[in-house]
């Protein structure tokens, strides 16, 4: 689904991942689950786009249902993961701390694992080689993509920023649909290992260059960063 020029999103509002076209390649950032595979190709044919054309994948951070097909995409093309290296274990199949459930309603949470499931959720398949990023980083990659630390949700959490595009790719660093409620616009994401850090880490994304909002679950968001943090933060405040 194309966002804006040059801005596509594999995947729906339960589970997303995204696309940075340019005449230079294209820059996937996350890579949802395994069954998305067959989505992206169907986007690229609808670019007039092959594999070969993607340069590289970004990771926001090590959770299963972010890293979808971004080890077969490697092993095909030889396309490289980013990740920050204090998620690189959990990208890799490593332990992650348990974190409470908390609120949920019963039909949101049927529905996240429903197509969950029929996305492939239950094959994981864990990256095996990645490529260090770090805080501050502009990628050499379509997009020049920036990163931004935001650990909170995990560890190696990350934003990235392409001001190419005027998006800000969020991860899980906050939603615009709670899988566990499915309550919309921005929020905090559950599962998340440390929700008061996460929540006041947030303020460095203020006055970033972007008009999008890009969660890993929810719909794509336009507005400020400031108006998005500001939402988030008057929810806990």
């Amino acid at each position: 689904m194309q966002i804006a020029p040059h801005l596509h999103r594999i995947g729906n509002d339960i589970v997303a991942a995204y696309l940075i076209v340019t005449p230079d390649g294209i820059t996937v950032i996350d890579a949802g689950l395994p069954g998305h595979w067959r989505d992206l190709q169907r986007e690229l044919v609808t670019l007039d786009r092959s594999l070969a054309d993607i340069r590289g994948i970004i990771l926001t951070h090590g959770d299963s249902d972010h890293l979808g097909f971004a080890e077969r995409l490697r092993r095909e093309t030889g396309a490289p993961i980013h990740i920050h290296p204090a998620d690189a274990d959990r990208a890799r199949g490593g332990e992650k701390p348990k974190t409470p459930l908390g609120r949920f309603r019963a039909l949101p949470v049927v529905s996240f694992a429903a197509y969950a499931l029929r996305k492939g959720a239950a094959r994981t398949t864990y990256v095996t080689e990645t490529t260090d990023i770090s805080d501050g980083q502009v990628l050499d990659l379509p997009g020049s993509p920036r990163v931004i630390g935001l650990p909170g949700h995990s560890p190696g959490s990350v934003a990235i920023l392409s001001a190419d595009v005027r998006a800000l790719f969020v991860g899980d660093a906050l939603t615009t649909r709670n899988v566990l409620t499915g309550d919309r616009g921005p929020r905090p994401a559950p599962f998340t290992d440390e929700p008061a850090q996460a929540v006041a880490i947030l303020d460095r994304l203020r006055g970033t260059d972007a008009e999008w909002i890009l969660p890993g679950h929810g719909a794509p968001w336009r507005g400020t960063p400031d108006a998005a943090i500001d939402a988030v933060q008057a929810l806990v405040s």
